[in-house]
């Protein structure tokens, strides 16, 4: 069967073209070292996908501040210090012929207290999870710290970066109504709400020019976000000149909404349908085999990201480009499997937590 689409260049408003449709979704993998230096495991890691034939490969979540960390183990690019091996992996990426992305992430809430060392930071004061509301000269430094690590990236010799602004973390808790309670710019109104990544994304375009890729990711649903909100904020990025790339968390692309009024249709319908001028729209949840990459650009979809696929298989691009029928293997895999996939056992251990996903065997879990 004939794919031109998943093999056809993606070109954007500004920064290098993908030479294909795959996107290397931003993966939480626990391999750096914990001042967020990369590690040689990381750059391992990330560079087997750039071998394997995506056009763009993305790092994981990268914290533009010490105390919005995430998770062990994790990516910074807070610090000046961050820069050898940030330029080390991105000069890598771009010798396979992949565009270099770099994530930008602040945890808000959910870094946790023993790995940070103090309370963490919210939009507003946030009982259930002991973190404070942020001062009004915080967000301004939120904001920096979001341009300065695109400026770093930048440096390093990035093509560009993405904006995290999905699944809970700071800039989405910004976006909530039930987190966000404040009563200045940055809070009320939805567009009040969204004004923090606006702010963001027209400061890393002034910051870093014309010729740097500039992405936002974005999920509709959990985390006390409205579907209609959500909706809202990606017509207007969609059309934004500072944006080139929309990349939608759906958990899953063939899902319906969960708000009852929304249903009938598929959740990323709801994105596909939007006037998007120069931006492109990608999709991730749950693309595993080479049909449902084509269906989702049938759908509307400009490219995919693939994530739990390309933990499967680093080569993934390649296995469908040689096999219209390409299917991953089954799960659950192996410690085995995941380690000649280019998994460390910090990754492999962070994996055991995805229900279903490494195989429990008890020689294996010996070893």
């Amino acid at each position: 069967m004939a794919q031109p689409d998943l093999f056809a260049p993606l070109s954007f408003a500004h920064g290098p073209a993908m030479k294909n449709r795959f996107m290397l979704a931003p993966l939480t993998n626990t391999q750096s070292h914990a001042d967020g230096t990369l590690s040689d495991e990381e750059f391992h890691w990330l560079t087997m996908r750039a071998q394997g034939g995506f056009g763009l490969t993305m790092t994981c979540a990268s914290h533009v501040q010490k105390i919005g960390q995430g998770f062990p183990g994790q990516l910074g690019v807070f610090s000046d210090d961050h820069l050898p091996g940030l330029t080390r992996l991105a000069t890598a990426i771009k010798a396979e012929g992949s565009v270099a992305v770099l994530q930008l992430h602040h945890a808000g809430n959910r870094s946790p207290q023993d790995l940070i060392g103090e309370a963490p930071v919210c939009p507003s004061d946030d009982p259930e999870t002991g973190a404070r509301a942020l001062t009004e000269a915080e967000v301004a430094d939120l904001i920096e710290a979001f341009i300065a690590g695109a400026a770093r990236a930048q440096k390093a010799g990035f093509d560009g970066v993405e904006v995290h602004g999905a699944h809970g973390y700071i800039l989405c808790q910004f976006l909530s109504p039930d987190l966000n309670h404040r009563t200045d710019a940055y809070g009320g109104s939805p567009e009040n709400r969204a004004r923090i990544i606006v702010e963001i994304v027209e400061g890393i375009r002034a910051r870093c020019g014309e010729d740097f890729l500039l992405g936002l990711r974005l999920s509709p649903e959990r985390f006390g976000l409205k579907l209609a909100e959500i909706r809202d904020l990606a017509a207007r990025m969609l059309v934004h000149p500072a944006v080139d790339f929309l990349d939608m968390s759906l958990w899953d692309v063939r899902k319906e909404p969960t708000e009852a009024e929304f249903k009938g249709r598929s959740l990323m319908s709801y994105f596909t349908d939007l006037p998007r001028k120069d931006v492109r729209l990608g999709v991730a949840g749950k693309i595993m085999t080479a049909a449902q990459a084509r269906d989702a650009l049938a759908a509307g979809a400009d490219y995919v990201l693939i994530g739990r696929a390309a933990v499967l298989h680093h080569d993934y691009p390649q296995k469908v480009q040689a096999d219209p029928d390409f299917t991953p293997v089954a799960l659950p895999v192996s410690r085995a499997h995941l380690a000649a996939e280019g998994l460390s056992p910090a990754f492999i251990t962070y994996m055991n937590n995805w229900p279903g996903f490494v195989a429990q065997d008890q020689t294996e879990d010996a070893l």
